[in-house]
């Protein structure tokens, strides 16, 4: 299971070791979740679940040393334009890398294929716009109609890493 690194700003130490204290009084040692929940509480949230909701997406997945060598390894997949070079061989890597795509493609709008084609077309380097196409469906950040006229971007939050690597190869 991932770690989420949440930060939690506490104005008041004292007034924050009175609440837990009090929460804390005449029952046994909780476990790790409810100590969790207990320390969200006596900082002024309703549970750990309100604590961890109200934070920033980036703020709370600050990437770890694997996500950023990763997201150097899909950095270097674009050049300095923002195309992509070459197709990545690993499968976690291929799916960061179509989140550039993903975020080029128009949200909430119908597009034909010939107009997916041309945005692919346009990032990429290496002529496989057909391979960047079928990957976004697969990845499951386009759908599709079963005749194949029809494509619509799937709209989702971006995970941070991705987020991170859409602004890194972004021009201008």
């Amino acid at each position: 299971m991932t770690r989420d690194a949440v930060p939690l700003t506490i104005p008041d130490l004292s007034a924050f070791a009175r609440a837990l204290r009090a929460r804390l009084a005449d029952a046994p040692l909780p476990g790790h979740q409810a100590m969790l929940s207990h320390l969200a509480a006596a900082a002024g949230y309703r549970n750990w679940q309100h604590l961890r909701a109200v934070q920033p997406p980036e703020a709370a997945a600050a990437p770890d040393a694997a996500a950023l060598r990763r997201l150097e390894r899909a950095r270097h997949v674009f050049d300095s334009a923002g195309k992509m070079r070459h197709w990545p061989g690993q499968t976690a890597l291929q799916g960061l890398c179509l989140w550039v795509f993903w975020a080029r493609m128009p949200a909430g709008q119908e597009m034909t294929e010939p107009e997916v084609n041309a945005v692919l077309r346009a990032g990429n380097l290496f002529g496989d716009h057909v391979l960047l196409r079928r990957s976004l469906i697969d990845h499951r950040l386009m759908t599709r109609s079963a005749d194949g006229r029809a494509y619509r971007r799937i709209e989702q939050p971006p995970p941070p890493e991705a987020l991170m690597l859409i602004r890194a190869v972004s021009p201008g």
